[in-house]
């Protein structure tokens, strides 16, 4: 430390005193091989302290004195290391220099080197999404999920937690437009495709915490998407035994497109659970993204999007077997009935945006969304639960009782309709090293929620609840709600970059503010970061970021259950709910370094989130059920570690490692932990290829991830809770180029067929005592894939 500090003390006297001599300047541009300007690039006079650092624009002045001949050297991350030599530096002079990619090639592989990532937004390479094996048929979020700080425990699904927050905290945008997702979905297997189309997408930004005032009143995480806008003709067609996908992008002029077909059916691996059942899930969705430049410096694109998810499900019969070695038990199901399901979502967007000059652009952005949700269902069953393994005697009369003998009937018809409309401003300047950002939207919704479930049991002949002035439904919910509504947002914010002798230092600030009619609520969240480039090591980039991220309650938010005249469970609307609130600390920084010749990157980001004014809520599968009222406090916190490079000669692969604490005060008694608390989370993206023949690639996802609090059925944490057993899973792909444009390539899902638990089914004796029987992901199945590229 003592050396570093005399080196930036000599590097700033060296610099001050120079300025009492004769100096010439040395000004140019940096670009990258497809001309793009490069920021961040370190110019600096060998065998001297003399330096500096490309602007956004590329631009960089250097002062020397006029010599016989110097030598300027480039450098930056991810590119090979450039010099000039300049025989005679007596007068003004212009250098323009284009670096190349760093780039180590081992006959069909390829690896570049990471970008530095100067704030919380860190990129992600899209790419890898293609030969990535994923149970969920394709996914941007199946790649998230192996970032530090991410977890999920349902390979069913593209919902995922990060830094303990529900899947509701996570705010996704495509081409700066907010996207939504069904509201009814309650299980993995209706879930379908993810919104984001990983052929149409060029660029991946995810942060998960400390995002800027740009992105909007979510408390956890921003995942920020950008569709591709191609230069030619392009394309490709997919598929494998879980569906198919096929895309187009072209150019004629001024006009580009893409346009994205994506077809799932999970048929083959849903086989694979415990259930033997007709499975029937069908999911299609529709994608174009247009952009027409009509006259110099405008332009107008449209976005839009058509996803229909149908599942149908027959079930047949069940038997899991779940317990320890010494309390081994065996649970059985015979069913009758069917579950029929129906989610349809419209998105269209128009952008018109103008740029009056170089350093700036606005932009007028107008967006519908509409959703259709149908559920239905009418499934009976009679269960029996046995002891080791003696299940299928007891059924058929064996004399060995049954440790419980019942039926159910469970029957839903849940309607509910969406429409959520906004228009925006946006815009953005650059004044000298100030980019300031700015926007304003107004966002109507309507929403009609139509409810009607209830389950019914009966324990050894009993029914259950049973009371002395009659017998009563288990359990059941209605409602018939309407809402309307219209939230006002706007947020300002500057990204200032200065340099010091020190070195590059980005200050980002903002606020941002909203009102929502419905509780007649506004909210104020400022916003700030600090990215800071040492000059005495360029390897090192160190980060703060702070900002107080107000969440205002969506419609599910605001379902609280109440009791009618007669007993039943009523769905009502709280109309005082407020915003939930985080505030976020974090620091980190990144260290690049070469060894063996190799680029690797190691990340660390500590963090604290102080929660209070919580909706408390618990988690079935993927469906969140809320308290619906502020009573709650809390926090979390953790540390989350990133180790990035050429694991393998020429390949890109990470592990990650994230160890937290989240804790909620509920009514301020009851101290539970948050439902999305795994305590640990261990995830892997590991590449590699054969020797000698780099032909055959291989793609290896792993994660396992602590356990997760439960509580029973419509009970909250004050009734007690219970904790899953850790989500364990390992997923591999092996793939062969043929020729140029053909990959052929087959999976192993669940490669070690570990048991995972999604939930939690609970079966009742005649007493109402409750046992919980696990409901278990998928096994093992393995999966062909075919991918032609044009």
């Amino acid at each position: 430390m003592i050396l570093r500090a005399f080196a930036a003390l000599l590097f700033t006297l060296l610099s001050v005193t120079g300025f009492g001599q004769n100096r010439i300047k040395i000004t140019g541009n940096v670009r990258d091989a497809d001309g793009n300007p490069l920021e961040l690039v370190v110019v600096q006079v060998k065998n001297t302290m003399i330096g500096a650092m490309t602007n956004e624009k590329g631009g960089y002045t250097l002062q020397v004195a006029p010599a016989d001949s110097l030598t300027v050297v480039f450098s930056c991350l991810g590119f090979n290391k450039a010099e000039r030599i300049i025989p005679s530096a007596q007068a003004d002079m212009r250098l323009n220099v284009q670096m190349n990619y760093a780039v180590l090639s081992l006959g069909e592989v390829s690896i570049t080197a990471a970008r530095r990532q100067i704030n919380t937004l860190e990129s992600i390479d899209a790419g890898r999404v293609r030969l990535l094996p994923d149970p969920s048929g394709g996914s941007i979020e199946s790649l998230i999920v192996t970032h530090a700080g991410v977890s999920s425990n349902n390979e069913l699904s593209s919902q995922y937690s990060v830094r303990g927050g529900s899947y509701d905290e996570n705010i996704v945008y495509v081409n700066g437009l907010e996207v939504f997702r069904p509201l009814l979905i309650r299980s993995g297997q209706q879930e379908g495709l993810s919104f984001v189309n990983p052929d149409l997408t060029e660029a991946v930004n995810f942060s998960a915490g400390g995002f800027e005032a740009r992105y909007g009143d979510k408390m956890s995480s921003v995942l920020d998407i950008t569709y591709k806008k191609p230069e030619k003709l392009e394309g490709s067609v997919s598929g494998s035994l879980l569906g198919g996908s096929a895309y187009i992008g072209s150019a004629a002029g001024r006009y580009t497109q893409v346009t994205g077909f994506r077809y799932k059916t999970g048929r083959s691996l849903l086989k694979t659970m415990d259930t033997d059942a007709e499975y029937n899930p069908n999911f299609i969705d529709l994608q174009t993204y247009m952009a027409y430049e009509f006259a110099p410096k405008w332009e107008v694109n449209f976005l839009g999007n058509l996803s229909v998810n149908n599942f149908k499900f027959t079930p047949h019969s069940r038997e899991t077997k779940f317990g320890t070695i010494k309390n081994h038990q065996n649970f059985n199901v015979i069913f009758e009935g069917k579950e029929k399901d129906k989610f349809q979502t419209l998105f269209g967007a128009f952008t018109l945006k103008h740029s009056p000059s170089e350093n700036t652009e606005v932009g007028l952005q107008t967006s519908a969304f509409n959703s259709r949700e149908e559920e239905s269902y009418d499934i009976s069953g009679t269960y029996w639960l046995n002891p080791n393994d003696e299940a299928t005697e007891s059924a058929y009369g064996n004399d060995t009782s049954p440790l419980s003998l019942g039926s159910y009937h469970e029957h839903a018809r849940n309607r509910l309709h969406s429409s959520v409309i906004n228009v925006a401003h946006y815009g953005s300047t650059r004044i000298k090293s100030n980019t300031i950002k700015w926007g304003a939207t107004v966002q109507f919704e309507n929403i009609s929620d139509r409810i009607s479930e209830w389950d019914k049991r009966d324990s050894a002949g009993y029914s259950m609840p049973h009371e002395e002035e009659g017998v009563r439904v288990f359990s059941n919910l209605y409602s018939n709600n309407e809402s309307e509504s219209t939230r006002i947002s706007g947020y300002v914010q500057d990204v200032f970059k200065f340099r010091t002798p020190q070195g590059l230092f980005t200050l980002t600030g903002g606020v941002r503010g909203s009102y929502w009619t419905y509780n007649k609520e506004f909210i104020f969240s400022p916003r700030a970061s600090l990215g800071f480039i040492p000059n005495f090591n360029q390897d090192l980039t160190f980060r703060l970021a702070t900002g107080v991220y107000c969440q205002p309650p969506f419609y599910k938010e605001l379902r609280i259950i109440t009791k009618d005249e007669e007993g039943n469970d009523i769905v009502a609307l709280n109309g005082n709910l407020k915003s939930q609130r985080s505030i976020h600390f974090i620091i980190g920084g990144d260290y690049a370094f070469k060894a063996v010749e190799r680029n690797f990157r190691f990340t660390t980001e500590l963090y604290y989130k102080k929660l209070d004014a919580l909706n408390p809520y618990t988690v079935d599968n993927v469906k969140i059920r809320y308290y619906g009222e502020n009573c709650a406090t809390g926090y979390a916190m953790g540390i989350d570690m990133k180790f990035f490079g050429e694991f393998v000669p020429g390949t890109d692969s990470w592990i990650s490692l994230s160890f937290m604490k989240a804790q909620q005060t509920i009514r301020e008694t009851v101290k539970a932990p948050l439902p999305n608390n795994p305590g640990y989370n261990l995830s892997l993206f590991f590449q590699d290829y054969f020797p000698g023949y780099q032909r055959v690639k291989l793609n290896l996802r792993g994660i396992l991830s602590g356990r997760l609090p439960v509580t029973a059925p419509r009970k909250g944490y004050e009734d007690h809770y219970f904790e899953t057993t850790p989500y364990r899973r390992v997923d591999v792909g092996i793939s062969y180029q043929y020729l140029k444009n053909i990959w052929i390539g087959v999976d192993a899902f669940n490669l070690f067929d570990m048991k995972n638990t999604s939930s939690y089914y609970w079966i009742s004796d005649a007493g109402n005592q409750s046992a919980a029987v696990p409901n278990y992901l998928t096994g093992r199945q393995f999966n062909l894939r075919l991918i032609v590229d044009f």
